[in-house]
């Protein structure tokens, strides 16, 4: 078995996993938020007093975190089929995860602050 370091599973078939699940979670959480809005008169107190409760903070971080093991596994299958220099390949997956992560911690700390 050849080690991928750009990998988050052990195999294509863990990664499979993991990018199905985040999936799953991601299309469960727009429901959600979907469901929310047609249900209730959003204003800023509702948007607040939603994200105050500790098991929507909670689904807001393993979303997130959904989203960037999504965005990972999803860049690098992308970027190894379509571009084929090692260096650009590298500079592009860099780039593209770094801001990824960064829309997770702001999340996170815009999260923490409600």
């Amino acid at each position: 078995m050849v080690a991928n370091a750009a990998t988050l599973g052990r195999s294509g078939v863990h990664d499979y996993i993991i990018i199905r699940v985040a999936g799953i979670n991601l299309a469960l959480y727009a429901m959600f938020l979907l469901g929310f809005f047609l249900t209730n008169d959003v204003n800023y107190l509702s948007w607040k007093s939603l994200f105050s409760n500790l098991g929507m903070q909670v689904f807001t971080i393993l979303t997130l975190l959904s989203l960037l093991a999504h965005v990972w596994i999803g860049l690098w299958q992308v970027l190894t089929d379509y571009i084929k220099p090692v260096g650009l390949r590298f500079m592009l997956q860099l780039i593209l995860n770094v801001i990824a992560f960064s829309y997770v911690i702001a999340g996170v700390v815009i999260l923490l602050e409600v």
